[in-house]
């Protein structure tokens, strides 16, 4: 790219950042299926291991085509520096423990994912780092959770299955306020519809086996932040420790995110409609779409987001029974606990992902047994909206 990647815009650096092209001038990325890389001499191996040779030394850490999906999203996220990881969740786990040691304190919302409450609730006391859960869209409460060994801040926006959206910059100015990092999980919004690092933020998470891959095919993760972040507290920590992504999963995200900003626009068009529809159905009792007028942040969607989402959550009334009835009646929208997928996918949060919360926990995030959290596809809406609304008259 002649020009300087930050005066493209997204659409183009989806498409062109970040490309290494060999001597042959391949026009799609080259996959380097490799573990290693061999040395001219011994006295360039030796500069390599030094840091002084700028170069490739062994595929769980430094690859070619791992670097091109890493550099791809650098441009796309406005970041300094990111390291790709073997899934969602070991890019999520990695950016919050690899910083911290016994005696640290994270503050975290409790609206999570269940996999990141695990992380929160069970794992990171384990080594001796304390945690605390506080209602993230109440900003006084993070403040007050706030104490002298707060290390980092942590949180999804929009959350996960419910889509409230939290107040990044005020979250942040508290993080930063006691001298604390904020961390954000961007999977629900992707990097189409918000920008972590740009609202203050200091680390953002993907999970790519979403919307990034889109597709059903394949895991990966990734973490952007400054230089000094990563070179940090990453960069050694996932050396030693492995949490690599393939090479192969590399290239397929990199194919994916050629696409990404055409998936996402056309899921979001889609989610909107569908939510419109559904908003006003006699067997639904709640409905939840960060595009409305009528979700409980609808002024700080518009404040914080450039679009709505590609995911909508609807509660149908008669609790677990009637939502069961509804999810085994559709015949498009596929039952699955992924999202973010070229075909419709729904799940019944409160029986899977998080069903290992108490009843009374599910309850106080707004997740009933007949709360179900619906991803859009690239199917026509029309057909999707119908094979709902039959889905629903089975209720």
């Amino acid at each position: 790219m002649s020009k300087s990647p930050a005066t493209y815009r997204p659409e183009t650096r989806l498409v062109h950042s970040g490309t290494l092209r060999s001597q042959y001038g391949e026009t799609s990325e080259a996959l380097f299926l490799t573990q290693g890389y061999v040395y001219n001499s011994a006295e360039e191996c030796e500069a390599r291991f030094k840091g002084e040779d700028p170069g490739f030394i062994y595929s769980r850490y430094s690859n070619p085509t791992i670097a091109m999906f890493e550099r791809r999203m650098i441009e796309l996220e406005g970041a300094e520096a990111a390291r790709s990881a073997a899934t969602g969740m070991a890019a999520v786990t990695t950016a919050i423990l690899a910083p911290l040691k016994a005696g640290d304190h994270v503050v975290a919302s409790r609206a999570l994912f269940g996999s990141c409450l695990y992380v929160i609730q069970d794992l990171l006391p384990r080594y001796g780092i304390e945690t605390t859960l506080v209602d993230g869209a109440k900003l006084d409460e993070w403040q007050r959770a706030l104490r002298p060994n707060t290390k980092t801040f942590f949180l999804e926006s929009p959350t996960n299955p419910t889509l409230d959206v939290l107040d990044i910059p005020s979250i942040a100015e508290i993080a930063h306020s006691g001298g604390a990092r904020l961390v954000v999980d961007n999977v629900f919004a992707t990097p189409i519809w918000q920008s972590p690092l740009a609202l203050g933020a200091d680390v953002v998470v993907y999970s790519a086996t979403k919307h990034i891959d889109g597709q059903g095919r394949c895991l990966g993760g990734i973490i952007l932040s400054s230089e000094a972040f990563i070179a940090e507290h990453l960069h050694n920590f996932m050396r030693q420790t492995g949490p690599s992504i393939s090479p192969f999963n590399a290239w397929v995200l990199l194919k994916g995110l050629e696409t990404l900003g055409v998936r996402v626009r056309a899921q979001t068009d889609t989610a909107a409609r569908v939510a419109d529809v559904l908003a006003s159905h006699p067997k639904i009792s709640r409905l939840v779409y960060p595009g409305r007028e009528d979700h409980p942040q609808a002024a700080l969607v518009k404040k914080q987001m450039r679009g709505g989402s590609t995911l909508v959550g609807f509660e149908v009334k008669g609790g677990k029974a009637a939502a069961f009835r509804v999810l085994n009646e559709l015949k498009l929208a596929k039952i699955s606990n992924n999202l973010g997928d070229a075909k419709s996918l729904v799940t019944h949060p409160a029986t899977t992902t998080h069903q290992r919360l108490k009843p009374e926990d599910r309850a106080a995030l707004g997740i009933s047994e007949g709360f179900i959290r619906f991803s859009a596809g690239l199917e026509h809406a029309d057909d999707l909206i119908e094979d709902l609304t039959a889905a629903l008259e089975k209720a």
